[in-house]
C-alpha cells in the first residue's frame, strides 16, 4: 500500500480542522506513520500541546460529508465534500474533522478505508506484528506529562483506552505489585509487568498445564487430544495447523510446539470460540411470521450515559443499529417551535429533535442489517404535534416506513422478516377503526395500566434522584421543553394511520390473550409483572 496515492499523501501529512463546537477551530497536522497503522497529531490537554495517536484499528468506520451529529450541528462554515467523520469502537467520541480542500479529504477517507480493509484482511501473526505498535500508542496517549511513567491515574486512563473495565480497588492493588520503586510511578520492566498480569488467565494456565505436563510445553500430539477432549474431529495436522497460525514463538513455532501464549491467543480467538462461526451470520428461517422470533431491542436507546443527567444523541441511534439493533426507542415530547424533541422525560438529560433522529434512522436502519427496524413510540405530545411526527417519517424515511398491510396479506396476520427486508415499521397506539369520533376529538379509551417497564423504571428514577431533580433550576423550565401535553392521552389520526403491524395496548391478561391471539398487537411489562401474570394464571 505504500505505493498507494492516498497512503502517499496520508504518510505526508494534511492539515485538518478538529471540529467540535461553534468556535473557530485551529488547524491540526494529521500524518500516518510509517507502521501504516498509527495517526498522529498534536493535541491540547489544558495549556499544554503534546503528541498525540491513535491506531486504524480502533476506527469502526469512516463518514463522509456532514454524516455526524457534530458536523451537522458546527459543520457548517466548511463545505460538505472538505468534512469526513472518524467513529472509534467502544465508547470513544467520533472525531470530525474538515480539510482545506475536496481532494485532501478524499485521500483521506479513501486511504483509511484502505487501510482498515487491509488491517481486516491481515493473518493472525500479521496482527500480532502490528500489536506492539499499538500498545506503544496507547502508552503514548496515557502519558499525559510525556515523562515516560506512568501514574495509577494514566494506567487508569490507559485501561479505559483498550476496554478493560476494572474495579479501582483491584487495578491499584495490580499497580502497587508492579512497583518495584515504591515511587507511585510505572515504568520500563514494571509496567511490562503490570500488563502481563492484565492478561493472566489463571483458568486458561490450570488447563494448559494438564495437557502440557510438567515441561509447560505443549506438543502438536498433546495439542490434538486436547482438541478432541472438547469434541472437535482433530487430525494431528489439524493441530500443526493451529500452531503455525497461534503460536508467538518462531522457535517453538518451526519445532510443532506451543507455549502458553500461543494455546492462549488460539483459545481467545475466533477460531477458539464455542459459538460456531456460521453462526454470526443470519442462519434461521426468517420466513417465519414476526412474533416467531426474538428481536434484538434497545431501551432509552437516545441516551450516551446515565438516564438522569446523560446526553442524548442521534449517535447513540447510529451505534446500536449498526450494533445490530432491530427496535429501537424513541420518548417523544412537547418541543418548542412545533417541533417534537426525543429526552427522558423529567429528568436533566439533553434533548434532540425528533426529525433528527429519523434522519439518523434513515441513513443506518440497514447498514448492518436488511431485516426490519421498529420505531416503538413512548408518546407524550399533543395533537399536532403528533401529527408532525407523521409528516416528518413519512418525508424522511419515504418508501422505507411501511403505512399499509403488505399487498395479498391478511391484515390481521403478521408478515415475516423476510418480507419486511428494508421497511421501518412503527410501534405506538392505534385508533379503533373505523373512527366513530370526528376528526379533533379522536381520544381513546384510558388504559387501565401504562408501560410496566416505565412504571418500574420511574419509580427507581424517583427514588435515586427525586431531590436533585426537584432542587434543580432546570426543573422549573420543562413547561417549554418537554412537558406532558394536555392531549397527550388522545391519538391522532395521521399518527395512528402509520401504526400497520405494531400496535400497542394494555395487556389484557394471560386468559384472554390466549383466548383470543392478535398478533398485530403488543404491550409491554417488567419482568416482575410476568411472573406476577405466571403465577396469577397457575
Amino acid at each position: 500500500l505504500t505505493e498507494d496515492e492516498d497512503i502517499q499523501r496520508m504518510l505526508r501529512g494534511s492539515l485538518l480542522r478538529k471540529i467540535k463546537s461553534r468556535r473557530g477551530p485551529r488547524e491540526r497536522l494529521f500524518r500516518l506513520q510509517e507502521d501504516g497503522a498509527t495517526i498522529c497529531f498534536e493535541g491540547r490537554f489544558g495549556r499544554t500541546r503534546s503528541q498525540q495517536s491513535f491506531s486504524v484499528m480502533n476506527i469502526e468506520g469512516v463518514r463522509e460529508g456532514h454524516q455526524s451529529e457534530g458536523l451537522r450541528k458546527y459543520g457548517a462554515d466548511f463545505p460538505e465534500r472538505h468534512c469526513f467523520t472518524l467513529v472509534f469502537k467502544g465508547k470513544r467520541k467520533n472525531l470530525d474533522l474538515a480539510a482545506r480542500g475536496e481532494e485532501d479529504a478524499r485521500h483521506w477517507v479513501q486511504g483509511l478505508t484502505k487501510l482498515m480493509g487491509r488491517l481486516q484482511a491481515m493473518s493472525q501473526p500479521e496482527k500480532l506484528d502490528q500489536y506492539p505498535f499499538w500498545i506503544h500508542g496507547v502508552l503514548q496517549r496515557a502519558d499525559r506529562n510525556k515523562d515516560n511513567k506512568m501514574s495509577f491515574r494514566e494506567v487508569k486512563s490507559m485501561l479505559r483506552m483498550i476496554n478493560i473495565d476494572m474495579d479501582d480497588v483491584y487495578a491499584y492493588k495490580l499497580f502497587k505489585e508492579c512497583d518495584r520503586s515504591g515511587d507511585e510511578r510505572l515504568e520500563g520492566r514494571e509496567l511490562e509487568e503490570f500488563c502481563r498480569r492484565l492478561l493472566r488467565r489463571p483458568e486458561l494456565e490450570e488447563l494448559f498445564g494438564r495437557y502440557s505436563g510438567e515441561d509447560r510445553v505443549l506438543s502438536a500430539e498433546e495439542l490434538r487430544d486436547f482438541l478432541r477432549d472438547q469434541g472437535e474431529d482433530a487430525s494431528l495436522r489439524q493441530a500443526c495447523a493451529v500452531i503455525r497460525t497461534y503460536e508467538l514463538n518462531e522457535k517453538a513455532r518451526q519445532q510443532d510446539l506451543m507455549m502458553l501464549d500461543g494455546f492462549m491467543m488460539y483459545l481467545l480467538s475466533a477460531a477458539g470460540d464455542i459459538l460456531n462461526q456460521e453462526h454470526t451470520k443470519v442462519h434461521q428461517d426468517m420466513s417465519q411470521p414476526l412474533c416467531h422470533y426474538f428481536i434484538s431491542s434497545s431501551h432509552n436507546t437516545y441516551l450516551t450515559r446515565n438516564q438522569i443527567g446523560g446526553t442524548s444523541s442521534t449517535e447513540a441511534y447510529v451505534r446500536a443499529l449498526m450494533a445490530g439493533c432491530r427496535c429501537v426507542e424513541l420518548d417523544c415530547w412537547e418541543g418548542s417551535d412545533g417541533e417534537p424533541i426525543v429526552y427522558h422525560g423529567h429528568t436533566l438529560t439533553s434533548k434532540i429533535l425528533f426529525r433528527d433522529v429519523i434522519e439518523s434512522i434513515r441513513d443506518y436502519a440497514f447498514k448492518q442489517s436488511p431485516y426490519p427496524v421498529i420505531l416503538s413510540l413512548e408518546n407524550h405530545c399533543g395533537l399536532e404535534q403528533q401529527a408532525t411526527m407523521a409528516r416528518h417519517m413519512k418525508a424522511i424515511l419515504g418508501d422505507m416506513l411501511l403505512t399499509e398491510p403488505l399487498e395479498g396479506q391478511d391484515p390481521h396476520d403478521l408478515p415475516s422478516p423476510e418480507q419486511l427486508k428494508g421497511k421501518v415499521l412503527v410501534k405506538g397506539k392505534k385508533l379503533p377503526e373505523p373512527w366513530h369520533e370526528p376528526c379533533g376529538v379522536t381520544s381513546l379509551p384510558d388504559p387501565e395500566e401504562e408501560e410496566e417497564e416505565e412504571e418500574e423504571e420511574e419509580e427507581k428514577l424517583q427514588e435515586r434522584s427525586s431531590r436533585q431533580v426537584r432542587d434543580s433550576p432546570r426543573a422549573m423550565v420543562l413547561g417549554d421543553h418537554g412537558i406532558l401535553a394536555k392531549d397527550a392521552s388522545q391519538v391522532a389520526p395521521e399518527l395512528s394511520a402509520v401504526v400497520v403491524y405494531c400496535q400497542a395496548v394494555p395487556f389484557p391478561g394471560l386468559p384472554h390473550a390466549l383466548r383470543h391471539p392478535r398478533p398485530c398487537e403488543m404491550s409491554s411489562f417488567s419482568e416482575r409483572k410476568a411472573r406476577k401474570l405466571i403465577k396469577q394464571a397457575g
